[in-house]
């Protein structure tokens, strides 16, 4: 058992506030639920949004329904609030009326739990995002040396719980393709309009091999045979399904910067490659680069949600190739950050960027120091 970084979740609920929980399939929400109920001392009551009658009361958004389904209780727990209709003006009606009521939802879906529970809760909820385990979570069970020996399977396998507790390498696959093609895409299928789990998986196989390089959404359309809309309504709800995560380009305004492209990275280096089937050791890869960069640009992003650093991201490009996997824009300044494989290669900050951010932090990244931006608030 991991502990969550949010654990222990007393100190992020208050009273008449919603705490919303999101995150992938898979990922831990239900287990951090149930370990927080296993030791509250707040009469609770656990109901689940896949449960018909459930539905009925808390979408009826009628208080003679509502109020007494929470009656007598202090803290209200919900698992997989996103398939509840008006789950937000039912959550509202609940922590408007009821006394110092507490309330948890769960949600793996955002475009279906946001979008209903957004005007509603304004002013009324907290929300924390739970992805699968960051290296700062990891390090309460492993020194830096250890987490550092485990690299190359958090590489391959990522950091799903259930892949980090696998026993071999045969079981941690099959969890990864079983998740990549029973979870992965479920939510999105399930929502309005989409009929065709083909050009999903299509795209995520596309962008699987462009991991760390620029998406033409022009071109995925062509290779897909549709159209530029569909592309990006597609890539939108892969965000919001959290299986893909976007990094636009930086800009000054300089004529010589890109930014009419994006990068797209997996949240998880292991989901990555269930989608294109290739679990085999790094010394037999030649994507070793990308797996890399996806696994650091994920990592930083977690550390930047659960220590709530609060910056703007982008990557920075030229038209004459000089480049920056991330940069970090806070506090009014700039930290760019270049993720290299190998540590034995040097690096110095691009000459067009040093002439044009002087003051800005420049950081090269790789297997040696890695630990320095992803656990500890110094960077």
């Amino acid at each position: 058992m991991y502990k969550r970084f949010y654990e222990p979740l007393d100190n992020r609920l208050a009273p008449n506030k919603v705490l919303v929980i999101y995150g992938p399939r898979r990922v831990g929400k239900t287990t951090l639920l149930r370990n927080y109920l296993d030791h509250t001392s707040l009469k609770y009551k656990l109901d689940s949004g896949d449960n018909i009658q459930t539905q009925q009361v808390l979408g009826s958004q009628d208080f003679s329904q509502i109020l007494p389904y929470a009656e007598g209780y202090q803290l209200i727990a919900i698992d997989e609030a996103q398939n509840i209709p008006n789950i937000g003006m039912g959550l509202k009606i609940i922590v408007d009326q009821i006394p110092d009521i507490r309330v948890i939802v769960t949600g793996s879906s955002s475009f279906e739990l946001a979008g209903q529970i957004g005007e509603p809760l304004t002013g009324r909820k907290t929300t924390l995002n739970l992805y699968p385990l960051a290296q700062t979570e990891l390090a309460d069970q492993y020194n830096h040396f250890e987490l550092k020996q485990k690299l190359p399977d958090f590489l391959i396998f990522g950091s799903y719980p259930e892949v980090l507790t696998a026993d071999t390498k045969q079981s941690r696959i099959k969890v990864l393709t079983e998740i990549a093609n029973s979870y992965l895409l479920k939510d999105i299928l399930t929502f309005d309009r989409i009929k065709s789990s083909r050009i999903l998986w299509d795209l995520l196989k596309l962008l699987s091999f462009q991991v760390g390089s620029e998406v033409s959404i022009s071109e995925l359309a062509t290779q897909l045979g549709v159209d530029v809309k569909t592309i990006k309504r597609y890539l939108d709800l892969l965000e919001k399904a959290f299986v893909i995560c976007r990094l636009n380009g930086f800009s000054r305004n300089l004529r010589q910067e890109v930014t009419n492209k994006s990068k797209y990275y997996f949240w998880d280096n292991g989901i990555r490659n269930a989608v294109i089937a290739q679990f085999n050791n790094l010394d037999q890869r030649n994507d070793c680069g990308a797996l890399w960069e996806n696994f650091f640009m994920m990592e930083r992003e977690k550390f930047r949600a659960y220590h709530s650093i609060v910056s703007n991201v982008y990557f920075w490009r030229t038209y004459q190739q000089q480049e920056i996997d991330l940069v970090e824009e806070r506090e009014g300044k700039l930290f760019a950050y270049e993720c290299k494989w190998s540590p034995k290669k040097k690096v110095l900050a691009p000459s067009v960027w040093k002439e044009n951010y002087p003051t800005s932090e420049f950081q090269v990244v790789n297997p040696d120091n890695y630990q320095d931006f992803i656990m500890t608030l110094v960077s």
